[in-house]
């Protein structure tokens, strides 16, 4: 049975403590990165969500030994990795369906000369180009040979030799798989243009435990010198940021009083500032961000008294993942906002089903949507809708959860990839949600 839909009654309060589940852009390249070496990499605060669990699933059809230490700890060793998985039905089936099996390309490139690239899948939010990975890893000796029968592109290399690189695009995955290739590289590779995420910074230092040389961590111009073999290490992920800004948009949506515990804060960047400009009030009490119950919220607007305008940018720009979220808190604040998304096309297109349950919001194009608050006169009402992609199916989830009567979420797989077991965590608060 598919219970592919969640049933949710709104207009709860909810109130209690939450802790955030590991970061999943995070997790993704770290694991790519175990194919580095043949000792044991351990890996905690892993989310339990379906692209981990896929990954996963890949790495073992490659030979690597997944041990399962604790519910979110696993030790893998990629002692002996079997490359001929790679051209297997099955191996090209689960890549296709998770975009991050595009990051095991630079570690098996690195270590063992080829790969292969099915077409990778993941969210429908427009053109996601692969373009950065592929011209990265040319640079620094890759060939890539598309081959139309079966779809996929046989990479090979007789050698990687460090090079400066220009990367076209600030790509996390990008950057993230051109490191992974240049750290057993031959000579010194330059990335200049390179992303500086919290996830990046993660990757970086966790190479150089494990004997990786990599300068200028949490820049955007990193010097590798390559070296001929990596040891194995330990690694606790960092909590996820965007369920962290979730779940404060919830906490203001619905009136509720909320604690995110563990958040650590000083690797969140702009994200709480961007809230506070929501009007959103947060306390940060060490590491955790307590949100009090608001009757209202007040949106800001510049000095000169135009109307708040927010947009998402390359870190430390605020993150385009979280862009739903803060749509959707617009729709209950006081005053006005222009929500700009720069980054990717077509994220957009859920407004409607807000719109349906009586959000003011003028879709300007594709990228742009003016919303006018509503300051509670009114309460949204719950509809049926269907999630197009992992962000903003929790957008839609947050506007059901704030709605009065009962709204029903179908395609929820696409949240699944993205949070685990969110259904259950929020009920523990309070929430009314059902899988149906």
């Amino acid at each position: 049975m598919n219970l592919d839909a969640f049933e949710v009654i709104g207009g709860n309060r909810l109130q209690g403590d939450i802790t955030p589940q590991g970061a999943k852009n995070e997790a993704l390249q770290i694991l790519s990165a175990v194919l580095l070496t043949p000792e044991r990499v351990t890996i905690s605060n892993l989310p339990a969500i379906q692209d981990v669990r896929l990954l996963i699933e890949l790495l073992q059809g490659l030979g690597v030994e997944v041990r399962q230490q604790t519910e979110d700890t696993y030790a893998f060793a990629a002692k002996e990795v079997n490359l001929d998985y790679l051209y297997t039905e099955d191996f090209r089936k689960k890549a296709n369906r998770i975009r991050g099996s595009v990051m095991l390309i630079g570690p098996l490139l690195a270590r063992y000369g080829k790969a292969v690239l099915p077409k990778p899948g993941g969210d429908k939010i427009g053109r996601r180009r692969l373009d950065t990975h592929l011209l990265g890893l040319e640079e620094l000796g890759a060939k890539f040979e598309y081959n139309e029968t079966l779809n996929y592109y046989n990479v090979t290399t007789p050698q990687l030799r460090g090079k400066y690189i220009l990367m076209d695009e600030i790509s996390v995955t990008g950057t993230a798989n051109v490191v992974m290739a240049a750290v057993l590289a031959e000579g010194i590779t330059e990335i200049y243009n390179a992303a500086c995420e919290p996830y990046v910074q993660q990757l970086c230092k966790m190479l150089n435990r494990m004997g990786a040389k990599i300068s200028g961590t949490g820049s955007n111009y990193l010097v590798i010198e390559g070296v001929k073999t990596l040891s194995g290490t330990e690694h606790r992920m960092l909590p996820d940021m965007i369920e962290i800004g979730s779940f404060i948009g919830l906490a203001a949506m619905t009136q509720s009083e909320i604690t995110i515990k563990n958040a650590q804060v000083h690797e969140l960047g702009i994200i709480p500032r961007m809230f506070e400009r929501m009007g959103i009030q947060m306390d940060i009490r060490g590491d955790d961000i307590y949100i009090p119950a608001q009757d209202e919220y007040e949106i800001q607007s510049f000095m000169d008294g135009s109307i708040m305008t927010i947009y998402d940018a390359p870190w430390p720009g605020f993150t385009p993942d979280l862009m739903s979220i803060m749509l959707v808190l617009a729709i209950q604040a006081k005053g006005s906002v222009l929500i700009h998304q720069k980054m990717f096309e077509s994220r957009l297109f859920f407004v409607d089903k807000l719109i349906d349950m009586g959000a003011q919001i003028i879709l300007c194009d594709p990228h742009r949507a003016t919303v006018i608050g509503l300051n509670r006169r009114f309460q949204l009402r719950g509809i049926e809708m269907t999630s197009p992609d992992i962000r903003a199916g929790v957008a839609l989830l947050i506007a059901a959860l704030s709605a009065r009567g009962r709204s029903v979420i179908n395609n929820i797989h696409q949240i699944d990839r993205g949070y685990q077991r969110i259904d259950e965590r929020l009920n523990a608060l309070g929430a009314v949600i059902r899988r149906v």
